[in-house]
């Protein structure tokens, strides 16, 4: 299976083209819409913004396919579903949570992305446009004659076990564990598998992510846009088949059928685009005196809110890197925030954390509710000689950070991975003070 993975970047700003080799010249060379396609193609415009947004906001594709979109069925309530925005419904809870990794689906059953894929927190409404879900998937078996659309909002995927080979109607994509790859509105795609697999799902109702401001930083630092990828322009045409689009929708799944492959796109240009990033690419920015710097240094990709500065969503890593430091705690230090924080881990052990959060794992510290380092963890720092250290080897953990209070789901709260004795890794925390400096 071969799954191409080249960028192609013309004109300002980043603006994208790519054909099929298979029918070169397939892009017209002036208007977009022009009476007749070559190759006989239809144009089509796939929008990720208001058509008055400001132009350095402003998102739009323009696609050379075989047969428009708007040939399927009409679309009904796609009943196998795990996916859910009625949080509003469960009664929740502020404590700190942490969930053993989500099981890998028995042999016996065949299960794909979306039948895979289930909801654990959310807060906000995709109706409104303000807001953001957090995912898991797992999955034994790949999407046939299905593919997936999001109207709610863009899709962050943080693959944790087993590469998807994800189709979409740009092209392909491989994305595998340490690489994550964004999906955005109204896209189109399918994910295929050659074993199981199991991974995170970030989505965003309001607006799409962006690289973080470096302010101070400078021009060089933490994600590089020279290293995100577009997929390059590969069409199937095929005709005669039974084929379902699933469509999430006001928060819920439906399913229309289709009678041929909507991967037909022959050429495509635009600045609306999927794209995925390696993350041991990114450029740590880190502290070589005193003090723990915020985890905002490690801020990959954002999702602004219309507050200056603050996300609806940020997307966090903690990869391997060198810790220099004087007099000071090197972990991340105990902490209660105005914001909520989810977290995975992709592979290896977490500094603050290495007993019981797990790979393919997660926890949520909700907003203002108190969390840090576990006893063994902070036994250690305290002992710990203060010379240049590495930090992380052979670990990514990541985070998903939101201003909002993030609820959980019933399905999150009874599915039965949550570890009750989360709360104890905290119990072997002695007082210290003794009245002498």
């Amino acid at each position: 299976m071969s799954f191409l993975n080249l960028k192609y970047k013309s004109g300002f700003g980043n603006e994208f083209r790519s054909e099929d080799p298979r029918c070169p010249g397939s892009l017209p060379e002036l208007q977009n819409n022009p009476q007749v396609c070559p190759y006989k193609l239809y144009s089509e415009q796939l929008s990720g913004s208001a058509f008055t947004a400001p132009r350095e906001t402003n998102k739009r594709t323009w696609f050379y396919r075989i047969r428009p979109s708007v040939l399927h069925q009409p679309f009904r309530p796609y009943e196998r579903s795990n996916v859910r925005s009625d949080w509003n419904n469960v009664a929740q809870t502020p404590n700190q949570l942490r969930w053993k990794p989500f099981p890998i689906p028995m042999s016996d059953k065949n299960v794909d992305f979306v039948d895979g894929l289930n909801t654990i927190c959310g807060g906000g409404d995709s109706s409104s446009r303000n807001g953001m879900a957090v995912h898991v998937y797992t999955a034994n078996d790949s999407m046939k004659n299905r593919c997936f659309h999001n109207s709610d909002g863009d899709f962050l995927l943080v693959p944790q076990l087993g590469t998807l080979y994800i189709r979409t109607e740009f092209g392909k994509m491989t994305v595998s564990p340490n690489e994550i790859c964004v999906i955005q509105q109204g896209m189109k795609f399918s994910v295929d598998i050659t074993e199981p697999s199991r991974g995170y799902v970030l989505e965003v109702f309001d607006g799409h992510f962006i690289l973080p401001n470096l302010g101070p930083i400078g021009a060089n630092g933490l994600a590089n846009p020279r290293h995100f990828l577009t997929p390059v322009a590969y069409y199937e045409d095929k005709d005669h088949i039974k084929f379902e689009v699933i469509n999430k929708y006001c928060g819920n799944l439906f399913v229309a059928q289709m009678e041929h492959n909507p991967f037909d796109v022959v050429a495509w240009y635009g600045n609306y685009v999927p794209y995925k990033y390696d993350l041991s690419k990114f450029m740590v920015i880190n502290t070589v005196s005193y003090d723990h710097a915020d985890p905002s240094i490690f801020t990959v990709l954002t999702c602004p809110s219309t507050k200056p500065g603050v996300a609806i969503a940020d997307f966090v890593i903690f990869p391997p890197r060198w810790s220099v430091a004087t007099d000071t705690f090197r972990p991340p230090y105990y902490h209660r925030n105005c914001m909520s924080e989810f977290m995975g881990l992709i592979h290896g052990s977490y500094e603050a954390k290495e007993e019981g959060f797990r790979a393919g794992g997660a926890s949520l510290h909700s907003m203002m509710t108190p969390h840090g380092p576990d006893n063994d963890c902070f036994i250690k720092a305290t002992q710990d000689k203060l010379e240049p250290t590495r930090v992380a080897d052979g670990t990514m953990a990541f985070m998903f950070e939101s201003s909002l209070q993030l609820r959980l789901t019933d399905w999150a709260l009874n599915f039965g991975r949550l570890d009750e004795d989360y709360y104890k890794c905290w119990s072997g925390l002695q007082k210290h003070f003794d009245g002498q400096k």
